[in-house]
């Protein structure tokens, strides 16, 4: 059964999933799980990371998709949606994620040291995945990033600066919790930002990311997920993680997305040996908003090998 809440007019079209969680060693991660259609399907489970205040239903049009030929489970990341927080006097590192990742694939999804899984993230959980990647090629058969092609840099004289503008709202912390009367007006809030969703994409996100209180309903994610991070990575080691991929990848390539102008991109894609580039229309979420037949359809062919 599907056990959360979901638009009806997604609903309507999305095959059968079930809430899954994972007990890591210090932390519980959610998500859901969508079982294979039919029997003569691929042995290697797909895996799908979502993108930076995102959770595991952004991929609830992408997901059933792939299901016709693999199990595929999505994870809400640490600090999203139902998934756990991290504990008092830790922040949300980048590599602290790939961490995460390699113990869920680990002790989790695969059985022996021969088997593979294949990964799918867009945005944050993209970067996340080709860092994982990178250090484990012998794990993963297949990659895909939607709208992502390897970690936000800083130049190396930004360094202090950085570590200054963390530390200070480390001690500042995080302000008073904002109260929606319901679930559509959070919903409405979500609609804007860095990358705009349309107000079927946000009512689908953000229930998942929501509870309720006395008075109305608050953020789930953690407020921390918002602070800056204390390091970042510099081009250099950033173009030096994608030359350690091996795996076959695919850079499905937003036409409005948020790499869509950005400088260095075409250098980027070069560092990965074995790359292919899907373009497709939309923007930063072109996989959950408006057509999303392109984007399943290129990764469907990409994962079979077509």
């Amino acid at each position: 059964m599907n056990d959360t809440a979901v638009p009806p007019e997604v609903f309507q079209s999305v095959t059968e999933f079930r809430e899954a969680e994972w007990q890591l060693r210090n932390i519980r991660l959610a998500g859901l799980h969508w079982h294979a259609e039919r029997k003569t399907t691929s042995d290697v489970p797909v895996l799908m990371l979502h993108g930076w205040l995102d959770n595991s239903l952004t991929f609830i049009k992408l997901a059933p998709e792939l299901a016709s030929q693999s199990e595929v489970y999505a994870v809400d990341m640490a600090g999203h949606g139902k998934s756990g927080h991290r504990p008092a006097g830790q922040s949300y590192l980048l590599m602290d994620y790939v961490a995460d990742l390699a113990e869920l694939v680990e002790n989790h999804l695969l059985v022996n040291d021969k088997e593979q899984i294949d990964l799918v993230g867009h945005s944050l959980g993209g970067i996340v995945c080709a860092l994982y990647a990178a250090a484990f090629p012998e794990r993963v058969r297949n990659l895909v990033m939607i709208d992502s092609l390897g970690a936000i840099s800083r130049p190396v004289d930004q360094t202090i600066p950085q570590l200054r503008r963390a530390i200070q709202k480390r001690l500042a912390g995080s302000g008073r919790q904002t109260v929606y009367q319901d679930i559509e007006t959070a919903a409405k809030a979500r609609e804007g930002g860095l990358s705009p969703l349309s107000p079927e994409a946000a009512l689908t996100l953000t229930p998942r990311n929501m509870r309720q209180e006395p008075g109305g309903y608050v953020w789930r994610t953690d407020s921390r997920l918002r602070h800056p991070t204390p390091l970042m990575m510099s081009e250099d080691q950033v173009m030096a993680s994608l030359r350690a991929i091996t795996t076959p990848t695919l850079f499905v390539r937003a036409e409005s997305g948020l790499l869509a102008s950005r400088s260095g991109l075409d250098e980027r894609g070069q560092a990965i040996t074995n790359l292919k580039v899907a373009h497709v229309p939309g923007g930063h979420h072109c996989h959950l908003d408006g057509n999303t037949r392109p984007v399943s359809e290129a990764i469907k062919h990409f994962l079979s090998d077509e």
